[in-house]
């Protein structure tokens, strides 16, 4: 039976770790890829929308992804317990006119004994912005480990 470590319940160090897996997955805006970490009938709610099931998630995220162009994503550790982990994260994007926006937000995962998320419940709000307000740069894909995090940034 496949698992996808590392698995509940979960330790500071391995909290830590899943999150970042998390971004780094998100980051490839692959959404065959991003699914593959659900369970089939994982359950979201994302902004007023409430995929059921991975191809649901994946249809989302191809729709997130065309809309969002040069997304990148930076997801930070708040809190965890047993199966459960709370994130803070930010992402940065444009849409196909021009306009940067840095969307803010927090998420709740919960996961089965496997380690597949069956539950992500996030609450996310868009600020425009001006191009020279970006603050994430990096090349598209993973964020390099030298690059600041949410609170090095003072995000």
């Amino acid at each position: 039976m496949e698992t996808k470590p590392p698995l509940p319940p979960f330790t500071h160090e391995t909290a830590v770790q899943k999150v970042r897996m998390a971004e780094d997955a998100w980051n490839t805006r692959d959404p065959a890829r991003v699914v593959q970490v659900y369970t089939p009938d994982t359950r979201w709610r994302n902004r007023a929308e409430f995929p059921v099931g991975r191809e649901q998630v994946r249809q989302f995220l191809e729709r997130k992804w065309a809309r969002e162009l040069d997304y990148r994503l930076i997801k930070e550790l708040w809190a965890h317990t047993g199966n459960r982990i709370a994130v803070r994260f930010a992402y940065e994007w444009r849409d196909d006119s021009g306009q940067w926006y840095r969307s803010y937000g927090n998420e709740n995962w919960e996961f089965d004994d496997r380690g597949f998320m069956m539950r992500r419940f996030a609450s996310i709000n868009d600020l425009p912005i001006l191009e020279s307000d970006r603050k994430f740069f990096w090349p598209q894909g993973r964020r390099p480990d030298n690059h600041p995090g949410l609170g090095d940034l003072g995000l």
